[in-house]
């Protein structure tokens, strides 16, 4: 994957990314690489939409985004308009989406140019609703107030025209579609839908609709499940409902998630991916559902999700435990896999050598594998799903190398 055009998405609220950026752009510079910042925050300015942002870049091959999740979305939904493959800087916190440690910026961009880096495809979420979404001009500033410049309603696709079926919203989500009351002493009623027919009227505070790779956020805070980011599913769990069933119901990609508004509700406000884009009244809708387009993820090396989840969570261990005071951090036989077995994601031979010997059971930021995930690949998990499955849905594994020929372009799982 040659970067010709590069579009920069800054956190300029933090001096190393600043710094990070300069870096950025003298490597550009170096390289003929037009690199421009795009979504630049301006507290007296209207933020742009997808469309404008992109095309303020020159259409780029790679979008760079370097802060923490937040920032690494606001890329995405440039990204998700054009064919470019999204490398995060992490210099975030708490987050699961960059992976790529500052001090390996420059290296990833190396990678990136030369074909070096690996493609990961994650599932998004389509939407369509019943009309365009809008902000009520007499709510726009108290639904901006503290929050910075709103991101404007999305786009209804050009070729699309309102019908029983609704209209499809020219945007898509990584992480999560929310539906939330917009009174603090009202909560919002709504219908939910799953796979076209009437699961439960739910009163709650609001409802959260993830994609796997989303079920570390919002969801999870409500009580949701993790999910692997390696596999399809979508994700529906309510936040405070008043009611006696209060979990989270996972579905198929293929199964609509439709969120209506009921006629003695409130207004709700409708979040897609963190950023409010408009208010739903009584009686309008909004479905997600599975898109065919997946978001390429740029990383340096295989990603050990689970070792970064006790990493950023800082799981320790039962109390009851400390007398198994070391355990092998790798369940690993030696020997090589078993047939039955040559299909799930298993470390290699290689990384029982490398890690044989006993830890502590508690975890540290120091965890080897934990965290940044930018540096030399430890965990050699292997990526190939062999399974033979016959339910019907889309394995695939999504992985791949830039050098066996990645092009960066949207496919459809």
């Amino acid at each position: 994957m040659t970067v010709k055009r590069m579009g920069l998405v800054v956190h300029h609220g933090r001096k190393e990314a600043r710094e990070v950026a300069a870096a950025v752009h003298t490597w550009g510079a170096l390289h003929n690489v037009q690199c421009t910042e795009i979504d630049v925050w301006d507290r007296d300015k209207p933020r742009h939409r997808e469309t404008e942002e992109e095309t303020a870049a020159g259409h780029p091959d790679l979008v760079v985004t370097l802060g923490g999740d937040g920032t690494f979305l606001r890329g995405a939904r440039i990204a998700a308009r054009a064919p470019p493959a999204v490398l995060g800087i992490d210099l975030g916190r708490v987050g699961f989406l960059t992976e790529v440690p500052a001090e390996d910026a420059v290296r990833a961009l190396e990678a990136v140019d030369q074909g070096h880096a690996i493609i990961e495809r994650r599932m998004t979420l389509a939407l369509r609703a019943s009309r365009p979404p809008r902000i009520p001009t007499r709510l726009e500033a108290l639904l901006r107030y503290g929050r910075g410049p709103a991101m404007p309603p999305p786009d209804v696709r050009a070729d699309e025209t309102a019908d029983d079926w609704g209209v499809v919203l020219d945007t898509v989500a990584l992480n999560d579609v929310v539906l939330e009351k917009l009174a603090r002493d009202r909560q919002v009623s709504l219908g939910v839908y799953l796979a076209g027919r009437l699961f439960a009227s739910y009163s709650a505070d609001g409802v959260i609709v993830a994609t796997p790779t989303g079920s570390t956020a919002y969801s999870f805070a409500a009580g949701g499940p993790v999910l692997s980011p390696h596999m399809d599913a979508v994700v529906f769990t309510p936040v405070a409902p008043h009611m006696s069933f209060d979990r989270t119901v996972i579905a198929a990609p293929d199964e609509p998630v439709v969120l209506r508004v009921l006629p003695h509700s409130g207004a709700a406000a409708l979040s897609i991916d963190g950023q409010l884009r408009g208010v739903l009244d009584p009686g309008d809708w909004i479905a997600a559902y599975a898109s065919p387009y997946r978001l390429p993820l740029v990383r340096l090396a295989p990603v050990d999700f689970y070792q970064r989840l006790r990493h950023r969570f800082r799981l320790s261990d039962a109390p009851a435990t400390d007398v198994d005071a070391q355990v092998e951090r790798l369940l690993r036989p030696r020997g090589p896999v078993p047939a039955d077995l040559a299909h799930l994601r298993l470390p290699p031979e290689r990384a029982r050598r490398e890690d044989t010997a006993p830890a502590k059971r508690t975890a540290t930021p120091d965890d080897e594998g934990d965290g940044g995930g930018g540096g030399d690949s430890t965990d050699g998990v292997d990526h190939t799903d062999g399974a033979d499955h016959t339910d019907g849905l889309d394995h695939t594994d999504h992985t791949e190398h830039t050098d066996a020929g990645a092009d960066g372009k949207s496919r459809d799982g």
